[in-house]
């Protein structure tokens, strides 16, 4: 009888255990995701107030980008650099382009690279 109770102790506190461990997996997947979608609206604005203008809104260029001759975003040429050609030509600027480096922090230049990767699925 003893036997049995004991083992019906070990199965409930190895339950109550594998439940912990289930919660706090989606908390923690929670808490991920919440950051990862501050991070893309945070991209997003930063894309609208400072790229937007030449770029447009969607990475093709806006009629004053074209007027340039600004590079689609959403262009294999663009898609096929590096992350950190990428992050350096937004850094530093690229012909007509201004450098950013002033003006945005390094998580924002990477936030943007990763919100340009988003183009890629959108042309």
């Amino acid at each position: 009888m003893r036997e049995d109770n004991a083992e019906r102790h070990a199965l409930f506190a190895f339950a109550v255990l594998l439940l912990l461990l289930v919660g706090f997996t989606f908390f923690v997947v929670s808490i991920v995701r919440a950051d990862n979608s501050q991070a893309s609206a945070a991209s997003t604005s930063t894309f609208k107030t400072k790229c937007a203008m030449c770029h447009g809104p969607d990475g093709g260029g806006s009629a004053v980008g074209k007027t340039l001759n600004v590079p689609d975003l959403r262009s294999p040429a663009v898609q096929k650099l590096s992350d950190a050609e990428l992050a350096q030509i937004i850094s530093d600027g690229k012909g007509g382009m201004p450098s950013f480096k002033g003006s945005l922090s390094e998580d924002q230049i990477h936030g943007l690279v990763t919100y340009i990767r988003s183009f890629a699925q959108k042309k």
